[in-house]
């Protein structure tokens, strides 16, 4: 099966290109372009054509700021709300059989990202796992994260979740076309990492994504980040305001304005909300009652999500990253404190107990990147493993480099591993002062097991469910080792806030 790289989809004929090992097709529109009346509009069906379709080249990244669509030291892919694209990656040899797939959602806070990132490009994954290798662009920031709902007219309206509904477009297109690239469309697991891994929680919650997919991988999922429809409109009429439109030009504003003003205007409202009320973020999937009816973490609690079998877990030091390079989350003192607002006082000061040291950096930055990350992650993973296999874990491992730069095992280090990065440029650099050994033995850690997972369903026998008597996580590390509800005196202390305290106050 797939000896050609030219191809012949549901809308027309591609051609992609011949690596050493692989095959790849490159910005396939799974959708029509969300431009002109079609902006604020749920994805629409590709527009078929005609000869042959070049495939061989990224075309545009999602609207975002250009050091979002940064693809290289000095390379910046193009941007544009004619985004709606996804890539296929195939081992070069032929199978008798048709390969699982795997669909990446990529991160980037719901706000940047490029599928076109060399670290997606899913090659090594590929030809270790003979599988075919999906990744995606969905809309981002205010095109794809903001609910203009409330402004829609009779003869111009605007639709919500407008990225969570180009996923669920791409998952359509794969269901449609991916046997043609060699995919199984009945063994389809969606995976993605920080946004891209909510998205997936989203995905499990959301009824239009039935059955498009069979498992699913959530790393490192900021797990709560979703608003009610009453934040969604409010969040809204600030961008709005920031646009300097009144709710009577909304309409008009919406359509006409330039994508650079929309999104510069979204932008600046985002940075001002998160400075009023740190740990939030208010760019994300709208419980609106009807695409997203309820909420993940609720649907997962409750059985209502898609009963398939989930792998989810975080990084050690999921905060590191951002007190370092992006400082917006609560990983200082003052805005963990500020985040915490309003909660009982006694178990706020069980949450900082259980972080010696604090309000010491080290200490604030741990209980800020659990707060973002570990505290919701366990929710979802205690709420799922009630009704379908779960298997969690935690990411440790750090090369020397990493730990003196004083990042650790910090957010996004696992797509090295996950993605076998170890070999290229960017992966020695990382383990030039040690560490060589280790990385290639978690990323065998990560990729055996992410791949097992990909063609039965279970990961590799010696990593068991997760349930809520034992919480057995699978530490990986050099070496990996399973561990029985590991920091249970942190988890207790975030497990009172979750139950006294709303993940979300109004915007």
């Amino acid at each position: 099966m797939v000896a050609s790289t030219e191809i012949r989809t549901a809308d027309g004929v591609v051609r992609g290109q011949r690596g050493r090992r692989v095959l790849r097709w490159r910005s396939l529109p799974y959708a029509a372009p969300p431009v002109g009346d079609m902006r604020f509009r749920a994805p629409g069906p590709v527009r078929p054509w005609t000869g042959v379709r070049d495939a061989t080249a990224f075309r545009f990244a999602s609207m975002q700021h250009r050091d979002g669509a940064r693809i290289g030291p000095r390379q910046f892919q193009p941007t544009s709300e004619d985004c709606l694209t996804l890539n296929v990656t195939a081992p070069a040899q032929a199978s008798s059989t048709p390969r699982p797939v795997m669909v990446f959602i990529h991160g980037g806070g719901y706000l940047m990202g490029t599928s076109a990132l060399r670290l997606y490009s899913g090659s090594r994954l590929a030809v270790r796992g003979d599988v075919v290798v999906v990744t995606l662009n969905y809309r981002l920031g205010a095109f794809g994260y903001v609910d203009f709902g409330e402004f829609a007219t009779p003869d111009r309206p605007f639709e919500s979740n407008l990225g969570l509904r180009d996923q669920v477009a791409a998952l359509r297109w794969v269901r449609r076309n991916i046997a043609a690239f060699g995919g199984d469309p009945d063994n389809v697991t969606v995976f993605g990492e920080s946004a891209g891994a909510h998205a997936v929680l989203a995905l499990l919650a959301t009824p239009g994504a039935a059955d498009l997919f069979h498992r699913a991988i959530a790393q490192s999922p900021p797990a709560d980040w979703t608003l009610s429809t009453h934040d969604a409109r409010a969040f809204a009429r600030r961008c709005l305001d920031a646009l300097g439109a009144t709710t009577a030009e909304a309409a008009h504003a919406l359509s006409d304005a330039s994508a650079n003003e929309i999104r510069k205007a979204v932008e600046r409202t985002i940075g001002t909300v998160m400075r009023e009320q740190p740990g939030s973020f208010p760019a994300c999937p709208v419980i609106d009652g009807d695409y997203l009816p309820r909420d993940p973490l609720t649907a997962l609690a409750d059985g209502s999500a898609h009963r398939v079998p989930l792998i989810i877990g975080t990084c050690r030091d999921e905060g590191a990253l951002f007190a370092r390079f992006a400082d917006r989350l609560p990983t200082r003192p003052d805005r963990l404190r500020a985040a915490l607002a309003g909660s009982d006082e006694e178990i706020v000061s069980r949450i900082f107990d259980a972080y010696p040291g604090f309000p010491e950096a080290k200490a604030a930055i741990g209980a800020g990147g659990d707060y973002v990350f570990w505290r919701p992650t366990l929710t979802a993973m205690e709420g799922h493993s009630r009704h379908a296999p779960t298997y969690a874990y935690r990411y440790d491992f750090a090369p020397r480099a990493l730990h003196l730069a004083g990042v650790g095992a910090t957010h996004s280090t696992d797509l090295i591993p996950v993605f076998g990065a170890g070999e290229t440029p960017f992966g020695r650099a990382i383990t030039a002062a040690g560490g060589r050994r280790g990385l290639q033995a978690v990323t065998r850690q990560f990729q055996d097991n992410w791949l097992e997972f990909a063609r039965t369903g279970t990961p590799l026998p010696s990593w068991p469910v997760y349930t809520a008597a034992r919480r057995t996580t699978l530490l990986i590390d050099h070496p990996t080792r399973l561990e029985n509800d590991p920091d249970r005196a942190k988890r207790l202390a975030w497990r009172d806030l979750h139950v006294a305290t709303p993940s979300r106050r109004a915007i």
